[in-house]
């Protein structure tokens, strides 16, 4: 197992910077009644004429003992895809570094690696939409900085195996980011459970899905304390406004709520896959622990363009590597998976 210092990988422009202080940081409030005149901000109280908490420490709170991370271990992101970006800009030298992604995956990935100016080294999954290990150790060298592993994989639906992660993050001096969307829906655990072997893991979620609030931007990175701290030093003061931390806080205080609706979505998922079994032009349905279903049918194209004629948007992912005439299905509601079922069963017999 390779021996791994993070101070071996942060940028030198990084190490050596300043992070910004803001008035918030500098006095956090402990409940008790004040007069703020600090921050420059408009005195008439309307809920969000002050500025939010910079490091979200009430909803940090929460989440760490839903988590079972301590909070310095949590770095809270305008989405996963602030979250991301900020993992590029502290640990990729532009023009110089390489990060390495498993295609068929979320894009993302690429369009942060050519936002940077960082290398993006491609290694396909094989054609169970699993990483071919030994092919991604020969790919990755000296200035390979990071390996994003999407798991559930997005948009193949399927969990990336255990022991394959673990061999990289094993085998790999650098940071192994895993990207936890879709956890929610799985049965496996996440791999939060696992920070504490693994100094160069890093783990994403979202509330965006499951949690049902993809409208308010709220991404979830659990890792290192060491490595959070560098993640905070560089991230924009006030990156989550007081709307997203108070909404936030809320939905997660209500678990079961979220647990009735993934149960909901997992219910839909098995009818759908049941109902695609019977659908002459589906070709092959694949395995899934997220909340969609990848489907290979005789024309993706045709048959993307004959739902939106019947008022039903799903995905064409017939351009993605190993996709080709492959349908990506979200499940909706019950209502709304009806619908699809029997357009699909129209476009059948048509």
């Amino acid at each position: 197992m390779i021996r791994f210092n993070i101070q071996n990988i942060i940028r030198a422009n990084v190490k050596a910077m300043k992070a910004y202080s803001s008035a918030r940081d500098e006095y956090v409030s402990d409940g008790s009644k004040m007069i703020f005149l600090d921050a420059n901000e408009n005195p008439f109280e309307n809920g969000v004429n002050r500025y939010p908490d910079p490091l979200q420490r009430s909803l940090k709170s929460v989440l760490s003992e839903q988590k079972n991370v301590p909070e310095n271990q949590i770095l809270l992101g305008n989405g996963s895809d602030e979250v991301l970006d900020l993992l590029f800009r502290a640990f990729c030298e532009p023009k110089q570094d390489n990060i390495i992604t498993l295609p068929p995956t979320y894009g993302m990935y690429t369009v942060l690696s050519n936002l940077n100016e960082v290398e993006e080294r491609k290694v396909e999954l094989n054609e169970n939409f699993q990483p071919n290990v030994e092919a991604i150790l020969d790919t990755i060298d000296e200035n390979s900085k990071m390996l994003f592993i999407c798991s559930p994989n997005n948009p193949t639906g399927n969990l990336i195996a255990s022991d394959k992660i673990k061999t990289l993050l094993e085998n790999f001096n650098g940071l192994v980011v895993i990207d936890e969307a879709y956890i929610d829906f799985s049965n496996q655990d996440s791999w939060v459970s696992e920070l504490s072997n693994y100094p160069n893991l890093i783990v994403t979620q979202t509330l965006s899905k499951a949690y049902g609030l993809a409208g308010i931007r709220l991404g979830l990175c659990f890792a290192s304390a060491e490595i959070i701290s560098v993640l905070n030093k560089i991230k924009p003061p006030y990156n989550v406004n007081e709307l997203t931390q108070k909404r936030a806080l809320e939905r997660i205080s209500n678990l079961e709520a979220v647990k009735e609706e993934v149960k909901s979505v997992l219910k839909e998922r098995d009818i759908l896959i049941e109902a695609l079994k019977n659908i002459n032009f589906v070709e092959t349905i694949f395995p899934t622990e997220a909340n969609f279903v990848l489907a290979r049918v005789d024309d993706a194209t045709k048959r993307y363009n004959q739902l939106i004629a019947n008022g039903i948007v799903i995905r064409n992912r017939t351009t993605q590597p190993l996709c080709k005439n492959t349908l990506r299905f979200t499940v909706g509601t019950e209502i709304e998976n009806k619908t699809l079922i029997s357009a699909l069963r129209q476009l059948a017999i048509s």
